[in-house]
């Protein structure tokens, strides 16, 4: 199982898409070089690395993603969202493992090239959840920095309810992956990048089942 590692933040991390705090220069660097769905690609097509850092109550996620087209072509954020390009990230609060598909065992931000975020509620339609997840995107050329703040909910959540995020701490374990959705102006995306492999012939798990998440370790 992919291990990734996060080091606590010295000082306010600023969603500026700039990466300038002390964290982003001490993290390492992760690929986002598994591909979950589609035909190979070549890395100006589209490819991606990313950090990791942490306060106690946020995670924080610096991504570079390299995508000579950028597509958002279904205004309705609620429909078919997984076919724009976006940024997905996995996060299992317990490393529960399981299926979480129509649950919140874990949870699978789509955040969108305008940042709105979403996921797939339990009554099976699709939800926005813009104070889980805020994002800053700054476009360079082919190469989008994506810096984002999470909040990280536990398996007790509740849509419609006040909730509690976790308290992030030295020692904890998330489960945890992090994808990029390609679109080059097709009906469907093309190809679906991840940061963990995953076994067997349908690699297109992660909406579904939280075992194949990797793990990311707050140090």
């Amino acid at each position: 199982m992919a291990l990734h590692r996060a080091l606590p933040v010295q000082q306010p991390v600023a969603l500026d898409g700039l990466a300038q705090e002390s964290c982003w220069q001490t993290a390492a660097w992760y690929p986002i070089d598994q591909l979950w769905l589609g035909a190979p690609v070549s890395a100006i097509d589209c490819s991606g690395r990313f950090k990791v850092a942490y306060s106690d109550s946020l995670l924080y996620i610096f991504a570079e993603i390299v995508d000579d087209t950028l597509v958002d072509t279904h205004p309705d954020p609620h429909g078919a969202y997984w076919d724009d390009d976006c940024l997905e990230i996995f996060v299992d609060a317990d490393h529960s493992g399981g299926q979480h598909q129509f649950t919140h065992n874990a949870f699978a931000y789509h955040v969108a090239l305008n940042g709105d975020v979403a996921d797939v509620a339990p009554n099976h339609e699709a939800a926005l959840y813009p104070g889980h997840v805020r994002c800053k995107r700054v476009q360079r050329g082919h190469t989008c920095a994506w810096e984002c703040a999470m909040r990280v909910y536990n398996d007790t959540y509740q849509d419609g309810r006040q909730n509690q995020p976790i308290t992030l701490g030295k020692g904890s374990k998330l489960g945890f992956a992090l994808a990029y959705c390609d679109n080059d102006h097709s009906p469907e995306r093309e190809n679906f990048m991840g940061s963990v492999p995953v076994v067997g012939e349908d690699k297109n798990q992660g909406y579904l089942n939280a075992s194949i998440f990797g793990t990311l370790l707050l140090e």
